[in-house]
């Protein structure tokens, strides 16, 4: 008989304060390490010059990343006025001299408050997206010409914050998927002289915020300690914007083998609407999604989650098998 893999270990998320220069790959690699398994995925990578957020799932958690998709993300970004580079942000090479301008603060907050809502934006050529089945940045530093089709993305704030000589600095809450790099390019643009991003800290994605996060280092020494455990976000307090409910047995059979089930009202527990500090506006962009139940046995462990077919009717769309 073949051996059934062992269990993780820990079932949860880590929120990282990702450090620069690292890539987001790097640092899953280096928690990999410190917890002794590989069962660990992010949601949604940070470029190398990038700092802040990075929500690391690990073992069963890993499953649940389907409904982290559309999160919201806030950026606190530095745009350098002067030059635009080739990457658009300051790993690139220069396109042109500098000429640093006196940057006005009205008219920058002019050109922010014109891109809130929704638009068309085209990724940067030096991206991850996908030609032909390679990276864009690949044929990019071969100099070869990169087409990529614009995606629709959403800017829900856009503000200055204040401005250091050539660098203005922004508050950015935006849809999955937005390119800041982008917005600093095209904002150069926009005032004739050239822009790029020369910092950013993603300070939260969704629920997940930079108050929570901690370093690479404070999770090795916590590990070394045997308190790896103290620093995740456990499983069962995970998603918790969905409703729950707890299940009798005869119910959490029927779940387990993924077979629709039926609720009262009165079994349904609404789920969390206050947001902690530092989370986005909204939890999640983009057009409205079925409703989706946490779904818990009697003794308060995270047995699916669920979608609502008809009112209080749900299917299990992920099921979590029992822990020997």
């Amino acid at each position: 008989m073949p051996r059934q893999p062992h269990p993780a270990p820990f079932d949860g998320a880590l929120v990282i304060d990702k450090p620069k220069g690292r890539t987001s790959h790097d640092v899953v690699d280096a928690v990999r390490h410190l917890a002794g398994f590989r069962q660990i995925g992010h949601l949604g990578t940070l470029d190398p010059l990038a700092t802040g957020v990075l929500v690391l799932l690990l073992g069963r958690a890993t499953r649940l990343v389907q409904f982290y998709a559309g999160r919201r993300k806030r950026y606190a970004a530095g745009f350098r006025f002067g030059f635009a580079t080739d990457t658009y942000d300051s790993d690139g090479e220069p396109l042109g001299p500098d000429t640093p301008p006196v940057l006005n603060a009205s008219v920058l907050e002019r050109l922010a408050a014109e891109r809130i809502g929704r638009f068309e934006q085209k990724p940067p050529a030096f991206s991850a997206k996908k030609v032909g089945g390679r990276p864009a940045y690949e044929l990019a530093r071969k100099k070869l010409v990169v087409e990529l089709k614009p995606a629709e993305v959403e800017i829900y704030e856009y503000k200055l914050k204040e401005i250091e000589g050539s660098l203005a600095r922004f508050f950015i809450e935006c849809s999955s998927g937005t390119y800041i790099r982008s917005l600093a390019h095209e904002m150069g643009q926009a005032l004739g002289c050239g822009a790029h991003l020369a910092e950013i800290t993603r300070t939260a994605v969704g629920e997940f915020s930079l108050e929570q996060a901690i370093t690479l280092e404070e999770l090795a020494d916590a590990s070394k300690a045997g308190r790896f455990a103290d620093c995740m976000i456990k499983l069962e307090n995970l998603l918790p914007n969905f409703p729950r409910v707890n299940v009798l047995p005869v119910i959490e059979k029927r779940v387990r083998h993924g077979s629709k089930f039926n609720i009262s009202l009165a079994q349904l527990q609404p789920g969390r609407v206050e947001l902690p500090p530092g989370a986005t506006t909204e939890l999640d962009g983009g057009a409205p999604k079925a409703p989706r139940l946490r779904v818990f046995n009697q003794q308060d462990k995270l047995i699916a989650i669920a979608e609502a077919v008809v009112p209080r009717t749900y299917q299990p769309v992920v099921v979590f098998e029992p822990l020997p």
